[in-house]
């Protein structure tokens, strides 16, 4: 087992690796693992490994041309108090790409990154406590 198999990791195409590391260690709870910024940099968060290729990076030559843009798919972070998340990245200017959606599960909105990729905030709903 090497060290990285303690993480699941997830390949995001940027456009900026600094400005994506700033993003999501900034607003996000992220921590830098390793960076050789501008190719490439991963930062983790519990079990995820997110690994953010620019523009010089092997994992983005690797892109068919006809798949430039971000795709539907995004990282799924679980949060405490997704009303007090949505306040304090508005504030700090951050563009969300969806409404607040609720369902039977929980509530959930859309967060774009500065390359457009998306994160997905996810409060659990409550559960009654079994008796």
């Amino acid at each position: 087992m090497t060290a990285f198999d303690r993480y699941a990791s997830v390949r995001y195409v940027v456009d900026d690796v600094q400005a994506a590391v700033d993003f999501y260690t900034t607003h996000l709870g992220f921590t830098l693992n390793t960076g050789a910024a501008p190719a490439f940099a991963d930062v983790v968060r519990g079990p995820l490994r997110l690994m953010l290729s620019g523009p010089a990076s092997s994992g983005t030559r690797a892109t068919p041309d006809d798949a430039t843009t971000a795709g539907r798919n995004r990282i799924h972070l679980t949060v405490d108090d997704l009303g007090a998340e949505i306040r304090r990245l508005r504030d700090a200017g951050l563009p969300f790409r969806s409404g607040l959606v609720s369902g039977p599960r929980g509530r959930q909105i859309l967060l774009a990154d500065p390359a457009g990729n998306l994160v997905e905030l996810f409060q659990p709903a409550q559960r009654p406590e079994a008796s």
